[in-house]
């Protein structure tokens, strides 16, 4: 696979995750009732505003792509290039997901702050 394709292929990756995280539904100790599910809207808005590309998922990406091209350069059968853009797609969405952890580990504390019992 072409390096542009990799990336197209990761950016439409990353697309999809775009909300991964804000969206969590956690597992209550309890009934769920009419205040948890809009604490729940409105906690899930607030982890929304958690960027998915910052500057973190950035330097993720830069160092995959550096220790990509390293590796690519030192294979045979690999270039420096086509190591990169492995390395840039491995970085980017290692930070993509740990962005979706921060989200939702918001949605979490959001909920737990207003009073629920939020086991998950």
């Amino acid at each position: 696979m072409k390096p542009a394709s990799l990336l197209l292929a990761t950016l439409i990756g990353l697309g999809a995750c775009a909300d991964s995280g804000a969206r969590h539904a956690p597992i209550l100790d309890g009934p769920e009732t009419a205040a948890y599910r809009a604490d729940l809207s409105a906690c899930q808005t607030l982890a929304k505003t958690q960027r998915q590309f910052d500057q973190e998922t950035l330097g993720a990406a830069v160092l995959g792509a550096g220790l990509g091209a390293a590796l690519g350069a030192a294979e045979d059968e690999a270039t420096a290039g086509e190591g990169a853009a492995v390395g840039l797609i491995g970085g980017g969405l290692a930070g993509a997901v740990n962005t979706s952890d921060r989200r939702q580990a918001i949605v979490i504390q959001c909920l737990r702050g207003r009073g629920h019992r939020v086991v998950g």
